[in-house]
């Protein structure tokens, strides 16, 4: 049995600790099995809940299925396997998934913004810098992102297929510290309780072992949604590589997140220390650099601050690169005193060498980031 302590972090406690949280909304939630569209009154109730996170000062991004299950009824189409088909559900059901979440949120005053992600946008680099560039931006100007996978294009080989997955890599993009899974399930059993009486329910995971994963099984092939246990585990894996806890909790009630604040019933699995701190030992200890960058003094004394580099402080540049990749930092004397990932190519780099971010438009055609490395996606050797 993997270990399970009494003393560990509560929900509540998640909850209040974390400045950034992701909520992953599954489809036996948000859609009526019976063909009527939305649960407009449960969705209004969610609503609710993560209007009073956000006026408690956290950052919520939501990733919410339902478009091929509303797309089906609207279409009236039956459940297939065939990719044609869920696309093109995806497709009708995509902008009525949008319109309920923009309808609960706007009561509260909230913003809403669509981000349909594939596989591609997460595992590529240069796509992962975009896509969180843009959420960023969401998020600093007090949107929500309801980010769904982009399935009226992903094909079987490139494709999440469930938005378990996809809710622990946009926890990732974003530096979350809580990812909630909300589901028709309260957490983790060592079995199907449905089919298994004597199924115990785990509060608390510390260590996602070999043990934990036959307790999620196979995935669901019932309901409206493509998911299950097996992937909410899988789900919860990688947001724990990142120091990102997971919360796995059901849905059903009328106040989910609330109920989980009061102390209601969920597993949760630990983090392994902080987002911030894995994504710079990412940086520093996987990535290969693909060039880099000597700087000047002042540059040196800015980094040593911990400050962004900026492309004023540049004085050469070496190897030819893309946007997302690593690049070293290199001293006066040639020494790497800085990794991290860069926002302009080697050519763009090249044309902003030593130039303050009033010209970047002139030299690039169009007006990019002031910071070549920000602060953010730099660390100190």
């Amino acid at each position: 049995m993997p270990e399970l302590e009494e003393a560990f972090v509560r929900p509540s406690a998640l909850i209040e600790a974390a400045r950034r949280i992701t909520v992953k909304v599954g489809s036996s939630l948000l859609v009526e099995p019976g063909g009527n569209g939305i649960r407009s009154e449960w969705l209004s109730r969610l609503g609710s809940d993560v209007a009073k996170l956000r006026s408690a000062g956290k950052q919520v991004a939501l990733v919410s299925s339902g478009a091929v299950a509303l797309g089906r009824q609207h279409l009236s189409l039956k459940r297939s396997p065939k990719l044609a088909l869920k696309q093109a559900a995806a497709a009708a059901g995509q902008p009525l998934l949008m319109q309920a979440w923009d309808k609960a949120l706007a009561q509260f005053g909230i913003p809403t913004a669509q981000l349909l992600l594939t596989l591609d946008d997460t595992e590529s680099r240069r796509r992962w810098l975009n896509a969180r560039a843009t959420m960023e931006v969401l998020l600093g100007n007090g949107a929500i992102p309801v980010v769904n996978e982009n399935d009226t294009v992903a094909t079987e080989e490139l494709r999440y297929g469930d938005n378990d997955r996809l809710s622990a890599r946009v926890a990732q993009m974003i530096q979350a510290d809580l990812l909630i899974l909300l589901s028709d399930v309260d957490g983790v059993y060592t079995g199907d309780p449905s089919r298994d009486p004597s199924a115990e329910h785990m509060p608390h995971i510390s260590v996602i072992t070999g043990e934990v994963e036959a307790w999620a099984g196979g995935a669901s092939g019932a309901g409206l949604g493509s998911g299950g246990m097996r992937t909410k585990i899988a789900a919860a894996r990688i947001a724990q590589s990142f120091g990102c806890a997971t919360v796995i909790a059901s849905g059903r009630g009328g106040h989910p997140l609330r109920a989980l604040g009061d102390g209601g019933r969920a597993t949760v699995i630990d983090a392994k220390g902080s987002p911030a701190r894995a994504y710079k030992q990412w940086i520093a200890g996987t990535l290969v650099p693909a060039g880099s960058v000597s700087v000047d003094a002042g540059a040196m004394a800015a980094l040593s601050a911990g400050r962004s580099l900026l492309p004023a402080g540049v004085k050469a540049v070496e190897g030819t690169f893309e946007r997302g990749v690593c690049l070293r930092v290199l001293g006066s004397e040639g020494q790497e005193v800085a990794r991290g990932i860069t926002a302009y190519t080697s050519s763009e780099t090249q044309a902003i060498l030593g130039r303050p971010s009033s010209e970047f438009e002139a030299h690039l055609g169009y007006s990019g980031p002031d910071e070549l490395i920000h602060r953010n996606d730099l660390v100190l050797m």
